[in-house]
């Protein structure tokens, strides 16, 4: 059964960015079988511990329609999320019975953006879906923001100085409704290949997530 969400959270036919609008159009033209259209989030609806991502990429989940499925960046966040209990399976692959455990993916930018580079007016815009899906967590929920933009955007959502509450990897921070953020180099191709982000940085982040929740 298909994840239901309300237009606060996610709306499939958002064009209110139209640089991202025009992008998706070149797309489809080029790839018909992608969906190239908002990505919605993935996941329990009021979880203990969400993922916020950048954006969808190109050939991932613009292309399959969840987020983090059909690329790289993916390989890492699966195998992680099964080996500390928060999805049944360690590989996320179009078409399978996948599902996540007390937890939730999306992304601060739901479109995908030319080059994966969303610029700030478009995160700045998409905020609305992100602020949505924050405000409904429970108390005491764990957010794990993979980059800068994300953290930021998170952080700004709640209106809260980015400044104070400055990115790192390993960075964690009291959220208002008793909830954490944690912060961590985004699992994409870039950072795993050049040894930024290995395995063991990325399993520490959710280990500690899981102590919070617990």
């Amino acid at each position: 059964m298909k994840k239901r969400f309300s237009l606060k959270e996610y709306d499939p036919r958002c064009k209110d960015c139209p640089r991202l609008t025009d992008f998706l159009a070149e797309v489809q033209d080029r790839f018909p079988r992608y969906e190239c259209k908002p990505v919605p989030p993935f996941g329990v609806t009021r979880p203990e511990l969400l993922i916020v991502g950048l954006a969808p990429g190109l050939h991932g989940a613009n292309a399959t329609g969840r987020p983090f499925t059909g690329d790289h960046a993916g390989i890492m966040l699966f195998k992680t999320l099964h080996k500390f209990g928060f999805s049944s399976a360690s590989e996320s692959v179009p078409g399978d019975n996948l599902a996540l455990l007390k937890c939730r993916i999306t992304n601060a930018v739901k479109c995908l953006p030319p080059q994966n580079k969303p610029v700030a007016s478009e995160v700045n815009t998409c905020r609305r879906f992100l602020k949505s899906e924050l405000g409904a967590l429970p108390n005491g929920a764990v957010i794990i923001a993979l980059g800068k933009i994300s953290h930021d955007s998170i952080v700004r959502a709640f209106g809260l100085s980015v400044a104070k509450l400055s990115f790192g990897h390993g960075t964690e921070y009291e959220l208002p409704g008793g909830r954490k953020i944690l912060s961590s180099y985004h699992c994409s191709r870039y950072n795993t290949q050049t040894g930024r982000l290995d395995q063991k940085m990325f399993e520490a982040i959710f280990k500690r997530a899981k102590a919070l929740i617990s």
